[in-house]
C-alpha cells in the first residue's frame, strides 16, 4: 500500500510512495508523533534527478528489513528540497558542521522539536570505504537516544548555538569599492585551472554567475585576463561531455577536470544561467559557437522543459533504465551503423572510439578545432543520432514548476529574445511570466513556490504546492520580469517585478541588514535562515540586491539603493575571500560601482527609428543600463519615463545618472556616443 507520500505534489516524494518505509512529509502531524512516542526523527533530504538519492532508496528504503528498522526506532519524513529550501539550508549547515561535508541524499536525525544533532549524506548499506552501514548508524543513533539522552541534547543545542551563530552578518563598515574587485580578480585568477579552464579542481562545476562577473569586470576596465577565463571555461565547458553535443543542454557538473565525464542529470537553473553566460559573451567576443550554444540550450528547453500551460520544468534525471547515463552514451557500432560513410567523420570530431571514454561506451565530445565547414557537415549527423535517441527510454522527468528557478529562465528567453531577434523565445517568455503572475501568484501578491499539473487521467484543478513562496522566489521572478519588460516594454512586467520587490522589503527584510530566506510569517523552525551564498543558484539576497539596484535607477527611489547597499556591505568581506561563492553579490556590487545608465525612449516599437536607437542599446553587452521606453503622449508607470516626449516628431532617448540627463536625441550615433561616455562626464 503507499504510504503518506502518495498525495504529495513533489515528483521526488512519490518516487518514494511505495517504500515500506512509513514515510511521513514534513508537518506537524510527524512532530507531533515524534512527541507523543518519545521518538527522533529521521529527516532524509534529496531531489528527483539526485542518482544516489535513487542508490540509497534501492539499497535501504525499498529493502523490508531495512524499513523495518527505520519504523520501529524513528518517525521517517522525506523532503524534497527543492520544495523546502528552507528545511534544506539549515538542516545541511548542521551536516556540514558536523561532518565537514554535505550533499545528497541528506541524512539528519533530530529531536521531537526539530533540533539537529547527528548527520551524513549517503550511507551504504553495507560498511564500505570507512563509511558504517545505514543499519548500523540507525542501531547506533537510538542507543544513544535512549541510553546518552543527556549528551545528545546537550551536543543538539551546541549544534543549534553554531548555526544561530552563523546567520549573523560579518559587516563591513564601507561598501567595497573597485580596489575590492581587483583582488577579487586577483583571487579568481590564483586558483583558475589554465590547463582545462574553470575554477577548482574535480568534480567541475559549471560558474555562470563567476564567468558572469569577469564579462562585467572586463567591460568596465577592459582588462584582458577576466574575459580570457570567462571565454576559455565557456569553450571548454561547450566542447566536453557536460554539454549535450546531440540535444542541447548542459548537465549538471563534470566529474573530471577535463570537462568530460558529466552528472548526467539536467537541471533547469544550470541551464537558464549558462544560456545567458553565453547569449553576454557572444555580444562580447562575437564568437558565434556562444550564440549557437546559447540557442541551443534554450531551443533544448522549448522542446523539452516547457509545460503546455507556460512553467519550466524543473530537471531530467542522470538515470534511465537503472544506469547512469544510459540514454546519452554510444558504442563505435551503434555509430557507424547510423551513419555508415560518414562515420569515420564523426567518430573523428566527436572522439568516439572503440574502447569508448565511459564504462566501455562513448560521450561525445568535441575532440578537435570546429571548423565552419566541418559544422555544416556535422548538422545533418548530428540530428540523425538525436533522432535515433529519442527512441530510447528518456531519464526521468521532474516536471514541477519552481518559481525561483522559472525567474531565471524567463531572464535568459526575455533576453534571447531582443538580443537574437527571436520571435518564438518572446513568446515563451511572455507565457511564461503570464503563467508565473497567475498560477504561481498568491491573491495577496505572494508568489508560491511550486507547482505541478495533475497526473495524466487524474482530473481535478492543477495542483500548487501549499508551501508559500521564499525569498529567492520574489526575487528570481521580479528579475526575469525586469528582463522581459526591456524586451515588450509591457508596463505590466515592471510594475509586477517592483510590487514583488515592495513585498521583499517588508517580509523578508533584516532590520540588521540583508534579507531572511522565510518572510516573516512562515512556519516557526528552528532557526530563521539566512543563506547568503550562492550556491549553484543566485542566493534570494543577492538577487534582492541586484534587482533593487535595477529598480532604483528606474524610479529614482533611494530606499532601494540603501537596501541594497546594505545588504552588500553586510557580506563585503567574504568577496575577495571566497569569490565563486559570493558571485551574484560581486554581480550586484560592480553594476552599483558601474554607475548604471538610465536610458529612456519615447517612440513606437514598431517604428524603424525606434528600433534603430533600440539596436545601439542593445546591440553590445551593456550591463551597466537599464531601459525604458513608452508611445508618445502614453503615460507609464516607470518613473523614469515621466515627463518625456518626442523631440521634433522623432523617436528619441536621453541618457541619464541618476535622473541627471544629456540632452534627448534622435540620432542612433549620438545615442551611441553618449552610451560609450564615461559616467563621470554625465554628471
Amino acid at each position: 500500500m503507499p504510504n503518506r507520500l502518495a498525495s504529495a505534489t513533489s515528483p521526488y516524494l512519490l518516487q518514494h510512495r511505495d517504500n515500506p518505509v512509513d514515510w511521513y512529509p514534513w508537518g506537524e502531524e510527524a512532530l507531533a508523533k515524534a512527541r507523543a512516542e518519545d521518538k527522533p526523527i529521521f529527516l532524509s533530504i534529496g531531489y528527483a534527478a539526485c542518482h544516489w538519492c535513487h542508490v540509497m532508496a534501492h539499497e535501504s528504503f525499498e529493502d523490508p528489513a531495512t524499513a523495518r528498522l527505520m519504523n520501529d526506532l524513528y518517525v521517517n519524513v522525506k523532503v524534497d528540497r527543492e520544495e523546502r529550501p528552507d528545511l534544506d539550508s539549515i538542516y545541511m549547515n548542521a551536516v556540514v558542521a558536523l561532518t565537514g561535508h554535505g550533499g545528497w541524499p541528506m541524512s539528519v536525525w533530530l529531536t521531537p522539536d526539530g533540533v539537529p544533532f547527528y548527520g551524513g549524506t549517503y550511507f551504504p548499506p553495507a560498511p564500505r570505504g570507512g563509511m558504517p552501514a545505514f543499519t548500523q548508524v540507525l542501531l547506533g543513533v537510538h542507543d544513544a537516544w535512549r541510553n546518552r539522552r543527556e549528551q545528545v541534547l546537550a551536543g543538539g543545542q551546541e549544534l543549534l548555538a553554531h548555526l544561530r551563530q552563523s546567520l549573523l552578518a560579518e559587516g563591513g563598515a564601507d561598501l567595497p569599492g573597485r580596489d575590492d574587485l581587483k583582488s577579487v580578480i586577483k583571487a579568481l585568477w590564483s586558483v583558475f585551472d589554465w590547463r582545462a579552464y574553470g575554477w577548482g579542481r574535480a568534480p567541475k562545476f559549471p560558474q555562470p554567475m563567476t564567468v558572469e562577473f569577469c564579462l562585467r569586470y572586463h567591460t568596465l576596465t577592459g582588462e584582458a585576463t577576466p574575459l580570457e577565463m570567462a571565454v576559455k571555461t565557456l569553450r571548454a565547458m561547450a566542447r566536453g561531455g557536460m554539454y549535450d553535443q546531440l540535444g542541447g543542454g548542459f548537465h549538471r557538473y563534470a566529474v573530471d577536470a577535463q570537462w568530460l565525464v558529466p552528472h548526467f542529470e539536467k537541471m533547469l537553473y544550470d541551464n537558464a544561467q549558462l544560456a545567458r553566460a553565453y547569449l553576454h559573451a557572444w555580444q562580447v567576443a562575437r564568437d558565434p559557437e556562444f550564440r549557437r550554444v546559447a540557442e541551443e540550450v534554450l531551443d533544448y528547453v522549448q522542446r523539452e522543459m516547457t509545460d503546455p500551460q507556460g512553467g519550466f520544468y524543473s530537471s531530467t534525471d542522470a538515470d534511465s533504465e537503472g544506469e547512469e547515463g544510459r540514454f546519452f552514451l554510444w558504442s563505435e557500432a551503434e555509430i557507424d551503423a547510423a551513419l555508415g560513410a560518414e562515420a569515420a567523420f564523426f567518430k573523428r570530431y566527436y572522439g568516439v572510439t572503440a574502447q569508448g571514454n565511459f564504462e566501455g561506451r562513448n560521450i561525445l565530445f568535441v575532440a578537435q578545432e570546429p571548423e565552419a565547414d566541418a559544422l555544416a557537415r556535422l548538422k545533418p549527423l548530428r540530428q540523425k543520432l538525436w533522432a535515433l535517441r529519442e527512441g530510447r527510454i528518456k531519464p526521468g522527468l521532474d516536471d514541477k514548476v519552481l518559481a525561483s528557478w522559472n525567474g531565471l529562465m524567463l531572464a535568459a528567453f526575455a533576453e534571447a529574445a531582443r538580443v537574437f531577434g527571436r520571435d518564438d523565445y518572446r513568446r515563451t517568455a511572455v507565457a511564461n511570466a503570464e503563467f508565473l503572475l497567475t498560477t504561481l501568484r498568491a491573491s495577496d501578491g505572494r508568489m508560491r513556490r511550486a507547482w505541478r499539473a495533475p497526473s495524466p487521467g487524474g482530473g481535478g484543478d492543477e495542483r500548487a504546492a501549499p508551501a508559500a513562496g521564499f525569498l529567492e522566489d520574489h526575487t528570481h521572478v521580479a528579475e526575469g520580469l525586469l528582463a522581459l519588460y526591456e524586451t515588450t516594454f509591457d508596463p505590466r512586467y515592471f510594475v509586477a517585478a517592483r510590487e514583488l520587490m515592495e513585498i521583499v522589503l517588508s517580509a523578508f527584510a533584516d532590520p540588521a541588514g540583508g534579507f531572511f530566506d522565510t518572510r516573516e510569517d512562515h512556519e516557526t523552525l528552528v532557526v530563521r535562515p539566512k543563506d547568503v551564498q550562492d550556491n549553484a543558484t543566485p542566493s534570494g539576497g543577492a538577487m534582492a540586491a541586484t534587482v533593487l539596484l535595477k529598480l532604483a535607477a528606474l524610479t529614482g527611489e533611494h530606499r532601494y539603493r540603501e537596501a541594497a547597499e546594505r545588504a552588500i556591505a553586510a557580506v563585503g568581506p567574504a568577496l575577495a575571500r571566497y569569490p565563486t561563492g559570493f558571485a551574484q553579490w560581486l554581480n550586484a556590487l560592480i553594476f552599483l560601482l558601474g554607475r548604471p545608465r538610465e536610458v529612456a525612449l519615447v517612440g513606437d516599437p514598431a517604428d524603424p527609428a525606434t528600433r534603430a536607437l533600440l539596436d545601439v542599446v542593445f546591440g553590445e553587452f551593456r550591463p551597466f543600463q537599464v531601459v525604458a521606453l513608452k508611445a508618445s503622449g502614453q503615460a507609464s508607470p516607470v518613473p523614469l519615463l515621466e515627463g518625456r516626449e518626442q523631440r521634433g516628431g522623432r523617436p528619441t532617448a536621453a541618457v541619464c545618472l541618476n535622473f541627471a540627463c544629456r540632452l534627448p536625441v534622435t540620432d542612433p550615433a549620438e545615442l551611441r556616443r553618449q552610451l560609450d561616455e564615461s559616467p563621470e562626464s554625465l554628471t
